[in-house]
């Protein structure tokens, strides 16, 4: 008989930068020595994400408990980049990284700090802290642009909000279609909705992806277009539909902008013209018009890809524009999705310090973090330059575009790095000061979703391992050397979480001491737009003012089109490449987990067998990729999903899995989209080379 206790288990939720933000049941072990250690991590039967876990965060415990931990306060010891750090005490790194920030603003200004930042945890929380300490200390401040800024500009000019239907209604959808996205890697849980919505129904699954992801591998029509020419299908797909008697001309005229000059210009994007833009027939982009206009119940998911190419923001009002001319948002399991971010409406004012009443200071953008740091005048102005930079919840030396770029302007002698993190990433080796951080697991927080409509808070459930300090302490404890002061900077986590819910007039809510969660669904005529869209106007905007969702609007198409912007294909670079992300990693979470690795086996590059052929590349071959930023080298596998011209390599490895130590993002170029800037991991052009093996 098996006398052992079954851990207990409690309620959380995922952190990570994922739409899905799924609530979690963890087990906790309490083992003979007192510490309490995480077990496994399951679903809870919070009602959309409904009991489903992805493998990689099932595993967490290996993470949490990993041998490699940051657990003590590091500093630097040889030369940047050399590895060489020791151990000292938490106040003596934070005396270390006030002295030299402090120097550092007396002969610069306050602007030469930067607080840098972005989704390695998207608790509210968590991530306000390091805002507020740029806010109220005066501190450069940063433009994000790794994930959605192309994208909600696209989104925002048709709806005029960031909210959608509801995914739990495509149980009631005749046809579901995912554009620009792969959830079977990214959104576990909203596959588990697909798959209740199909079964035993005829209700038809479209993915359209430049390649077969295990999404598209699921649909009963995948349409593999080129990268960057969503726009073009959409124009086209709304010639048909106007064409053939499919729009739906009442709602047309109550709801929207249509008119005579928008139907004329749609009738110039013929299935003809789209078909020379995208790469797909002439009878794949009719049949799916016909298909999506006959299918009134149509469900369209909308993706992240369309974050990582620099007309993202066109392409995302096209598509956007699918179920306006339809009427589709009338219907239930009818209309879109891209994010549900506008639905919770959190006061973020004294969490982020915007009570302070500081000038806000400059911005900079994120995403090329490269060229600010080398001083380029279009990004810094007539601002100081970049002395000291206190990075949290990102790994920029991976993850940001012109890798190389990056890696130099973290090496420069001048620059004093401080990075807070839970692993020795990339970033971390480069840095002066290193500070151990908590998981999720180790402090309290609060969520908002983007794929559900559930608002969502987490405790503690361990002790902090080590010496590992949350984001609040630790840049609360770095604010008082500092001088900073704002009462925020003196509370804990969870009286954090209590003041943004008190000041977003949720205090009160049963469920959240039930359930730790509360559902903040707007009712079916909000959801649905159908008492008028976000727009002054109250209509959905087939012609945008761009001016209001971005500064770099003089170049945006007036109507819906395919905006051509991308970084193009030439004679000496005929290949596209797309940066996707892998399944068992997460941006550059989990690659330090041993079972994540061990499923992702090593950076690849997916290449059409008839590219293959060309360069006599068989699978397991060196290929070198390139362009004029520098080249990579990777094995090759032969991947019929994909047109010719394409290639894609699943990442973010660490720079070290690459055979020469520089990772994929060195090629992906830093030059924004329009019209809100944005990283295009999606649109680069290259070369290909076979390489030769290296010598035994």
């Amino acid at each position: 008989m098996d006398t052992r206790t079954r851990p207990a288990q409690f309620p959380s939720v995922c952190p990570h930068d994922c739409p899905s933000v799924c609530a979690l049941k963890v087990e906790v072990d309490t083992g003979p020595e007192g510490l309490a250690r995480i077990g496994r991590v399951h679903g809870a039967d919070q009602p959309y994400t409904d009991g489903v876990v992805c493998a990689k965060v099932a595993r967490y415990a290996e993470r949490v408990h990993h041998p490699d931990r940051l657990t003590m306060p590091l500093r630097r010891t040889g030369a940047k980049g050399s590895g060489q750090f020791e151990a000292i005490s938490w106040d003596s790194a934070l005396d270390l990284v006030a002295e030299n920030f402090t120097r550092a603003i007396a002969r610069h200004g306050a602007e030469t700090v930067w607080p840098y930042h972005y989704a390695g945890t998207m608790g509210f929380v968590q991530r306000g802290a390091i805002r507020r300490l740029a806010n109220v200390g005066g501190f450069s401040q940063q433009l994000e642009t790794f994930c959605v800024a192309l994208a909600d500009a696209g989104w925002l000019a048709g709806t005029g909000e960031k909210r959608g239907t509801d995914a739990r209604e495509i149980t009631d959808s005749d046809l579901i279609v995912i554009w620009g996205g792969n959830p079977v890697h990214t959104q576990v849980n909203f596959m588990g909705w697909v798959h209740k919505a199909r079964h035993g129904r005829d209700v038809p699954l479209v993915v359209i992806d430049p390649y077969r992801t295990p999404t598209a591998a699921k649909a009963d029509i995948h349409l593999a277009l080129r990268p960057g020419t969503d726009g073009a299908l959409a124009c086209a797909v709304m010639h048909v539909l106007l064409a053939e008697g499919m729009a739906d001309r009442e709602y047309l005229a109550r709801l929207t902008d249509f008119s005579p000059e928008v139907e004329a210009h749609l009738a110039t994007r013929t299935p003809e013209w789209a078909a020379n833009v995208t790469g797909l027939t002439v009878e794949q982009i009719v049949g799916f018009a016909r298909l999506y206009g006959q299918r009134r119940k149509s469900y369209l998911r909308v993706g992240f890809g369309f974050t990582r190419q620099r007309n993202g923001s066109a392409a995302m009002h096209a598509v956007s524009c699918l179920p306006a001319v339809t009427g589709a948002w009338q219907h239930r399991g009818g209309g879109a999705l891209f994010g549900n971010a506008g639905i919770y409406k959190l006061n973020t004012h004294f969490l982020w310090g915007l009570d302070a009443g500081v000038t806000p200071a400059r911005q900079l953008d994120m995403g090329r973090i490269g060229a600010v740091l080398a001083g380029d005048p279009r990004d810094i102005g007539n601002g100081p330059p970049v002395t000291a930079l206190l990075i949290q919840s990102t790994n920029p030396a991976v993850v940001a575009p012109e890798s190389l770029a990056v890696r130099r302007g973290l090496q420069r002698e001048d620059l004093f790095t401080c990075v807070h993190e839970q692993f020795m990433t990339d970033t971390a080796k480069l840095a002066d000061v290193v500070l151990p951080a908590t998981t999720f697991l180790e402090h309290d927080d609060i969520y908002q979703a983007s794929a559900h409509t559930y608002l969502q808070t987490s405790r503690a459930l361990i002790p902090p391992i080590g010496q590992s300090r949350s984001n609040q302490w630790c840049v609360s404890q770095l604010a008082a050397r500092l001088g900073i002061a704002h009462p925020a900077f003196g509370m804990d986590d969870w009286s954090l979480v209590q003041r943004v819910l008190t000041d977003s007039g949720r205090t009160g809510d049963g469920a959240f001491e039930q359930d730790a969660w509360l559902d903040c669904a707007l009712p079916f005529e909000e959801a649905h737009f159908l008492n008028g869209f976000a727009t002054p106007d109250r209509k959905f905007h087939f012609c945008p003012d761009w001016s209001r969702v971005g500064p770099d609007h003089a170049s945006m198409p007036r109507m819906p089109d395919h905006l051509d912007i991308n970084n193009a294909c030439t004679a000496d670079k005929p290949f596209r490449l797309v940066a996707a992300p892998a399944r068992n990693f997460l941006n550059t979470s989990f690659t330090e987990m041993p079972s994540s690795r061990a499923a992702e086996k090593r950076p690849t590059a997916l290449l059409h067998p008839d590219t293959a052929e060309q360069f006599g590349i068989q699978n397991q071959d060196l290929v070198r990729l390139g362009n004029d930023l520098g080249s990579v080298v990777v094995h090759a596998r032969r991947f019929d999903g994909l047109q010719p011209s394409t290639v894609v390599v699943e990442s973010q490895w660490p720079n070290e899995s690459f055979i020469e130590g520089i990772g994929i993002n060195m090629l992906v170029s830093a030059e924004p989209g329009l019209p809100a800037s944005g990283a295009a991991y999606h649109d680069t052009a290259i070369w290909i080379r076979k390489e030769a093996a290296p010598a035994a």
